[in-house]
């Protein structure tokens, strides 16, 4: 049965446009003076209503992705599953959609497109229900009512300031929970992902998941693993660097995800009294340091998260009459053969992991060894991050920090110009310029001149 939506006029809210990108209010005013529908929606409706700084603003329009296209010149549609515009500004990416809806049996058959005589298809989903493709077009409602949580379906409409709730959303977000639109098994079947994302919601704002909706992960965790290995590492880097590591992992274990995520991690630390505990506390530095103001890379996430068990593992090989470099690099080369099943870990991030726990080493023996030329290293701020953030679990640490306070505090570092492995740029290829070729008619022109002569 259909529902009025609720409609909240400007008076009545928090939400004003000078806490909006500037980028994205030109965008909404540039689609409605062209006539069509412009709403601001999902997390940044959200977090606008709660009084928080939303991270990036999302649009969504009843223009289709090439009137999108047609109407800004820096847009480029991205997307195979769900198709979308990414209007690139100087100093943000803003991602409009197209309102869609869910299907109907019609939809999962291939179509042509307009005027351009190819053919794909606008719905499918895998023999499990999970969602392949999605590009069914519809309303405002229609596209409220199929995201995944009742606070994520509220919108804001640039025509009059209002915010529009299709569902419960507005009533929820007062009472700080996290409900499933619709059938939780079914949305969670659909895409797995939204199991993370509620966790992660969950975590970041302080808010319970809705009882049946937390059941309902608790049955399908394992599912998670259908996910593609890349789309996971993204998701990773969402639930571990935002700044609230801790209560995340807390959650993870609880809801079962976690042995889905990563299986031999939660076997190793179930097997250790108190590993849970000193996990998180490892997590907690991860986020002082984000709260902080500074950069937290995925190497270093995965120190503190893998780096207990892996130098155990390394120390094993090392009793056993293997160099102690060695052991650390093929115990690191075994950790990334095994999660990259489950979720892809970039070679240059692995390699860097590997440097952190290597110069860990170096940077714990008293008194070190070459002191300025471990300084030196492309890894060492992070490596001394990590130091900092284990040395709540591992008191000996502490030693070995208070030496390098000192040592730093008389020979400060040079600025390294390395950035961390996750974000390292690629270097451009230069193009060789070719020599233009001599046609005939140059030779001929050369040898008339010779002749000539």
């Amino acid at each position: 049965m259909r529902m009025e939506p609720r409609i909240v006029p400007r008076k009545e809210h928090r939400i004003s446009r000078k806490h909006v990108s500037p980028n994205a209010l030109r965008t909404l005013y540039r689609l409605h003076s062209r006539g069509f529908i412009a709403y601001l929606v999902g997390g940044c409706v959200r977090d606008l209503l709660l009084g928080r700084t939303p991270k990036d603003f999302d649009i969504g329009t009843n223009a289709t992705p090439g009137q999108i296209k047609r109407l800004f010149h820096n847009c480029r549609l991205v997307g195979r599953r769900f198709r979308l515009a990414h209007l690139r500004f100087q100093d943000e990416i803003v991602e409009v959609s197209t309102f869609r809806r869910s299907a109907d049996p019609s939809d999962a058959v291939e179509v042509d497109e307009a005027n351009q005589g190819r053919r794909h298809v606008r719905h499918m989903k895998d023999e499990n229900g999970m969602v392949l493709a999605d590009n069914i077009f519809g309303t405002p409602e229609e596209d409220a009512l199929r995201r995944d949580f009742t606070i994520n379906a509220l919108a804001y409409n640039i025509a009059d300031a209002s915010v529009v709730d299709y569902c419960t959303g507005l009533t929820d977000l007062k009472d700080r929970l996290i409900r499933s639109i619709g059938d939780p098994q079914v949305r969670f079947t659909e895409d797995p992902v939204r199991m993370l994302r509620a966790v992660r919601f969950a975590a970041s704002h302080g808010f319970d998941i809705e009882r049946t909706a937390w059941e309902c992960i608790r049955q399908l965790c394992s599912t998670i693993s259908r996910v593609s290995p890349s789309r996971l590492y993204e998701e990773v880097q969402k639930l571990f660097l935002l700044g609230f590591a801790c209560p995340t992992f807390a959650l993870l274990e609880k809801s079962g995800l976690l042995v889905s995520l990563f299986p031999d991690l939660a076997g190793w630390a179930r097997e250790r009294d108190g590993c849970f505990e000193a996990l998180e506390r490892h997590l907690a530095g991860i986020d002082e340091l984000v709260r902080s103001g500074q950069r937290a890379s995925v190497a270093l996430l995965l120190a503190a998260l893998f780096g207990p068990r892996l130098e155990e593992a390394a120390m094993a090989r090392h009793r056993e009459g293997i160099p102690r470099r060695q052991a650390l690099d093929e115990t690191c080369a075994g950790f990334l053969k095994e999660i990259s099943r489950g979720v892809q870990i970039p070679g240059r991030v692995g390699a860097r992991l590997n440097a952190i726990l290597a110069l860990k080493t170096s940077l714990c023996r008293m008194p070190p060894r070459r002191p300025a030329t471990l300084a030196g290293r492309p890894e060492f701020a992070e490596t001394v991050m990590h130091l900092k953030t284990a040395a709540g679990t591992e008191g000996e640490h502490q030693a070995a920090l208070t030496w390098w306070k000192a040592f730093l505090l008389e020979n400060p570092p040079a600025e390294s110009a390395e950035a961390p492995a996750d974000e390292a740029p690629r270097k451009k290829r230069r193009r060789r310029r070719k020599k233009p070729r001599r046609g005939r008619s140059s030779v001929v022109r050369e040898e008339g001149t010779a002749h000539g002569q």
